[in-house]
């Protein structure tokens, strides 16, 4: 649950209009309760008992990406199921009550227990395990009959879909003909096929967001820059992740392009950093900023992600983007490029009230934020 007592940052506060719809981001999936296991010096060996020096708890799955957006500031509206067990419970609670997510789209089903990930974070990986049962969808839940979703999803700016090899989900079209403009990335595709015919949502998509190795797989070029390019003859927005090499997109409407480099980081736990550089791009595109910038703000706030452990737990918000700011700006040796790169974050910041570097997780379900 979020402790952020900073000021509010709207990023799109110079944008509304009273017409605008009531949600920025709409998504929807399998919300897990996250236990991570963090401070390990190595892989868990089998026989033996590994003890960990931290540890948290969280909402994750799906509710790493809705807190990510949330803390962002976007106005974010979440579908999905939640068991009505205790770990249920706490997910709901932690993400509307404490991350101020809009739930009245989701559903408690009785009898179903929440979706459960072990992570083990070591040597800057992670290692999961995870248990679940698919949840009925909400027209066969008790109480919940009458709901229009997935078929008729909110209005909203935008909406985050991940896409599926062979399936396509009604809810991308019906949001996209609502004026979403759609983001997705894409899972590994355990078929082995790696074709673009096979994902029919990407005809909806506003930018699709793909990580080196499966842009390649996916248009067989052979660098990811390419690979980019080539994707942008089927997408308005082609993004490519290129890990610690930093990110490169086209725009195809234009012809832009841009490449941004990560940020040298220790990482503790990588766990949910594609979903925070996800809302980052979402964050920066939605309030219309250049390129370059979106792709430099989604690097950012990933990069200030894999310092803490968690998903949702590790999403970073404004209070933390302007501490790192703050110290990047006094740090004697700091690269020149660097600071003339992040420059534009000066006229959206909050004064940063606390010393960097922030922490925000707790070790256990039960403890609440003050």
């Amino acid at each position: 649950m979020s402790t952020d007592s900073s000021p509010a940052v709207d990023p799109l506060g110079e944008l509304r209009v009273p017409e605008d719809p009531a949600c920025d981001v709409f998504l929807t999936g399998t919300v897990f309760l996250d236990i991570v296991f963090t401070g390990l010096d190595s892989a868990p060996v089998r026989g033996t008992e590994s003890w960990a020096r931290g540890m948290g708890s969280s909402p994750g799955g799906v509710a790493n990406m809705a807190t990510a957006l949330a803390r962002l500031g976007l106005r974010t509206s979440l579908a999905a199921a939640f068991g009505d067990d205790h770990y249920g419970e706490y997910c709901w609670d932690a993400l509307e009550q404490g991350e101020g997510i809009d739930l009245s789209m989701s559903h408690t089903v009785p009898g179903w227990h929440s979706p459960v990930t072990v992570s083990m974070a070591y040597e800057g990986e992670r290692t999961m395990v995870s248990h679940g049962h698919e949840a009925p969808p909400p027209a066969a839940a008790p109480g919940a009959e009458g709901r229009a979703f997935p078929h008729c999803p909110p209005r909203a700016r935008a909406a985050v879909a991940s896409l599926t090899p062979g399936r396509g989900e009604p809810w991308v079209a019906a949001a996209a003909e609502r004026g979403a403009q759609i983001f997705a990335d894409v899972g590994w595709d355990e078929t082995g096929r790696w074709d673009l015919a096979a994902l029919p949502d990407l005809a909806h998509c506003a930018a699709f967001l793909p990580n080196a190795e499966e842009a390649m797989r996916y248009t067989g070029r052979d660098t990811p820059r390419a690979a980019a390019h080539a994707l942008a003859e089927h997408v308005p927005l082609a993004v490519v992740t290129l890990g610690a090499e930093g990110a490169y997109a086209v725009d195809a409407a234009t012809g832009t392009t841009a490449e941004v480099p990560a940020i040298d980081v220790a990482a503790l736990d990588p766990t949910g950093a594609g979903d925070v550089f996800v809302a980052g791009f979402v964050t920066g595109t939605l309030a219309d900023w250049p390129l370059a910038d979106r792709l430099a703000f989604a690097g950012l706030t990933a990069a200030l992600s894999v310092q803490e452990f968690g998903g949702s737990l590790s999403a970073p918000g404004w209070a933390e983007i302007a501490a790192w700011w703050q110290q990047v700006r006094t740090f004697e040796a700091q690269d020149p490029v660097a600071l003339e790169r992040y420059a534009f974050l000066e006229r959206l910041l909050p004064a940063a009230r606390r010393p960097w570097p922030l922490r925000r997780a707790v070790p256990t379900i039960g403890f609440r934020a003050p």
